[in-house]
Formats: structure tokens, C-alpha cells, sequence
């Protein structure tokens, strides 16, 4: 008699949620990704978080960037002009971003370390919070070239 494991799916997963397990996940193993999900959410349960959920939301919203730099060759020069990013692009770098962030954390289990990235991001801190104000500042700096954009 085979027994089947029990895999997490959170209560109210949405599209963003199984986005996020995707990336997360690693040669395919799905189970193992949503596993490391679970126990990030039980850990910002533990340090205080209500609903860990928006918690997740808030950091993801946080992160995500209103404007990055494309680079444009323009005239034999190359510029960096100043672009709004969609917001499926948005939640794509946001995702990127705090994984990296978390990943290059190191010395504890990756539930830990994403509760960590999670609980700075919401809080408008952290690597991730880091890389996009740096991308918007970079977006700022190169506004004189955003006249490129139109060709």
C-alpha cells in the first residue's frame, strides 16, 4: 500500500503565489519548493505576522520597480534611457530580486533566510529594497536621455 505525501498548498493560492513556488523551485522539485514556502510563512507567523500573505504582497509590491534603464544605441553611442516597466515585468524582477537577495544570504535554511528578505522588504529594507532603489536612481540620473525613447 503506497502511501501519497502530503504537499502544501497555502489557503488562498493565487496566481502570484504559484509564480513565486515556480521560481523558487529548483531541477523541478516542486514539492520540495513549496515545502520551504510553508515554512517561511510559519516562521513570519512565529515573529508576529497575522497573515503572512500580505505580508509576502507587501514585500513584493515594495520591490517591484516603477521605471528601470534600457540601454539605446543611438548615433553610434550607447544610452541608458529611463523606461515605465509593465507590471507583469514588475512582478517578475520583484520575485528575482528578493530570491537573489535571500539566496545570498547565507548560514540558515532558505525559509528562514526568505522570511528575513520578506519581513525587510515590507519594511522598505533589505537587498531586494536595495536593488530597486538603486535601478530608480539609475532611472533618474539618466532622465536627460529619456527624449530617445520615442524612436
Amino acid at each position: 500500500m503506497s502511501q501519497k505525501k502530503a504537499t502544501f498548498i497555502p489557503p488562498q493560492s493565487n496566481e502570484l503565489l504559484e509564480k513565486f513556488v515556480n521560481c523558487l523551485m529548483h531541477k523541478g522539485k516542486k514539492s520540495i519548493a513549496r515545502a520551504v514556502l510553508k515554512d517561511c510563512f510559519e516562521i513570519l507567523k512565529k515573529d508576529g505576522a497575522k497573515k503572512p500573505e500580505e505580508v509576502f504582497e507587501k514585500a513584493i509590491s515594495n520591490v517591484a520597480p516603477q521605471i528601470e534603464v534600457r540601454p539605446r544605441r543611438v548615433g553610434g553611442a550607447v544610452y541608458q534611457i529611463p523606461v515605465e516597466v509593465k507590471s507583469h515585468r514588475q512582478q517578475t524582477l520583484a520575485i528575482r530580486w528578493i530570491l537573489a537577495a535571500s539566496r545570498a544570504r547565507k548560514g540558515m535554511p532558505m525559509a528562514k533566510r526568505l522570511a528575513l528578505e520578506f519581513t525587510d522588504a515590507a519594511g522598505e529594507a533589505g537587498e531586494a529594497y536595495k536593488k530597486r532603489e538603486n535601478v530608480h536612481k539609475m532611472a533618474k540620473a539618466n532622465k536627460a536621455f529619456a527624449h530617445f525613447a520615442n524612436f
